[in-house]
C-alpha cells in the first residue's frame, strides 16, 4: 500500500482517519480533510494539522457494528458526515465552502501502519453522481478549474525553477562584488586614518 504522505503530497483532495496518537492535542481516532495543489507536504508527525481543512474525533475502533462515512461535494462545498454510533443517524464532521476540484480525477483508498496496528476493513465504496443545476457562468468556472484549491486559503503556488545564470551575468555579479569590496576597504582605511589623526591631536 502507498504511504499516506506519498498520496496526499500529490494534486488531490484527501480524507484521512488517523488512528495512532502522534500528539496529545486532539482525541483519536480523528478524521481530517486536506486539499493539495502539489506544493504541500503531509506532516505525519503532527497528524497533518498544518494543512488540514478541518476535522473531528470519530471513535471507530473495536466496534461490533459497521460504521459509515459520507463525503459530499456539491458546488464547491465539501461536506463530511459520519454514522459511527450504530443508530443510522448522520453526524456532521467537516463542512468547507469554496473547495475547487478539477474534473477527471479518480477515487482510491490507501493506508499506512507502524509497529502498532489495527484491522480495519473497507467493505464497500458507493459513488453517486448528483444532479446539480448550474448557471452558464457556474458551469464555465467549474470547467476552468485545473488545480485543487480552497477559497480564502493560501496554497503555495507551483512555480517553475529559476533558469541558471549565464556566463556574462555571473561575471558581472563577481566583478561588481569585487569593486564594492575594494571600495568599502578604501573607505574603511580613510576613516581609520582620520580617526588616528584625531586621536594623536588630543595628546598635544
Amino acid at each position: 500500500m502507498s504511504r499516506i504522505e506519498d498520496v496526499l503530497d500529490k494534486e488531490q483532495a484527501g480524507v484521512g482517519v488517523e488512528q495512532f496518537i502522534q500528539s496529545l492535542k486532539r482525541v483519536f481516532p480523528y478524521i481530517s480533510a486536506m486539499v493539495n495543489n502539489g506544493s504541500l507536504s503531509y506532516d505525519h508527525e503532527r497528524d497533518g494539522r498544518p494543512t488540514e481543512l478541518g476535522g473531528c474525533t470519530a471513535i471507530v475502533r473495536n466496534l461490533h457494528y459497521d460504521t459509515f462515512l459520507v463525503i459530499r461535494y456539491v458546488k464547491r462545498h465539501l461536506t463530511i458526515m459520519m454514522d459511527i454510533d450504530g443508530k443510522h443517524e448522520w453526524r456532521d464532521c467537516i463542512e468547507v465552502p469554496g473547495v475547487r476540484l478539477p474534473r477527471g480525477y479518480y477515487f482510491g483508498t490507501s493506508s499506512i501502519t507502524g509497529d502498532l496496528s489495527d484491522n480495519h476493513d473497507v467493505i464497500s465504496l458507493k459513488l453517486f453522481e448528483l444532479t446539480v443545476e448550474r448557471t452558464p457562468e457556474e458551469e464555465r468556472l467549474h470547467r476552468d478549474v485545473f488545480l485543487p484549491s480552497v477559497d480564502n486559503m493560501k496554497l503555495p503556488e507551483m512555480t517553475a525553477p529559476l533558469p541558471p545564470l549565464s556566463g556574462l551575468a555571473l561575471f558581472l555579479i563577481v566583478f561588481f562584488s569585487l569593486v564594492f569590496s575594494v571600495f568599502a576597504i578604501v573607505i574603511g582605511i580613510i576613516l581609520y586614518n582620520k580617526w588616528q589623526e584625531q586621536s594623536r591631536k588630543r595628546f598635544y
